[in-house]
């Protein structure tokens, strides 16, 4: 299976070496490493590791636990395949996928950012939901206000999400993350962008516009 790690260390020589030297006496077989930040002397890194289904993941976080100074903020499961530049895959299924544009970017969704779920909605309430994504629950806690612009958020007792305005199309996005840590701010500016991109496809103003304009004026 693929694992996807969040960890906190110290920005110095030697740290990530550190942690990689760990990871292999585990027996994960690294396979890209995405830093989210740095500064103030620690750095923020996502790294995605090939691990054995049959393994406990315990023995690879009981292995970063022994490094000194590493701060372990989340172990799950993704379906992101690294180095692949799948939003542009995406992006350019969406350019032909007709009446199906929305659909095939909210189902996209857990898949681009290692999250669970995905829904749209109408922005006035009662809100109706448009399309959901494959595992999403039957009672959506979509916010009572869409933000201006992509907002995350962690749900008492729930999931960490993000929720975004579809202006041109009256709807709200919501993506969510079950297993793991809360979406990290680089992860919702690349929501951002994404959706930035989707919002101007002539495929999306010729079918889904016309589709849920009429339906969201009632």
């Amino acid at each position: 299976m693929l694992l996807r790690l969040r960890i906190s260390l110290p920005d110095r020589p030697g740290s990530l070496g550190q942690v990689t030297r760990v990871l292999g006496v585990a027996g994960a077989d690294i396979i890209q490493l995405v830093v989210l930040e740095r500064g103030e002397g620690r750095a923020v890194d996502d790294l995605t590791v090939y691990w054995p289904d049959s393994a406990s993941r315990a023995v690879l976080v009981q292995g970063l636990e022994s490094v000194p100074d590493v701060i372990i903020e989340g172990v799950w499961t993704t379906r992101e395949a690294p180095g692949t530049y799948p939003e542009l895959e995406i992006l350019k299924y969406i350019t032909t996928a007709g009446d199906r544009a929305l659909a095939t970017m909210i189902d996209s969704m857990p898949v681009l950012f290692s999250a669970d779920w995905a829904a749209a909605a109408t922005e006035r309430t009662p809100r109706s939901a448009v399309h959901s994504s494959w595992r999403a629950p039957e009672d959506i806690p979509f916010p009572s206000i869409t933000p201006p612009r992509p907002e995350a958020h962690t749900l008492p007792g729930g999931p960490h999400i993000i929720a975004a305005p579809l202006p041109p199309l009256a709807l709200t996005l919501l993506l969510a993350r079950d297993e793991g840590p809360p979406f990290h701010r680089i992860e919702v500016h690349r929501l951002t962008r994404i959706l930035e991109i989707f919002l101007t496809l002539p495929a999306v103003e010729r079918t889904v516009a016309r589709n849920f304009r009429g339906t969201t004026a009632r």
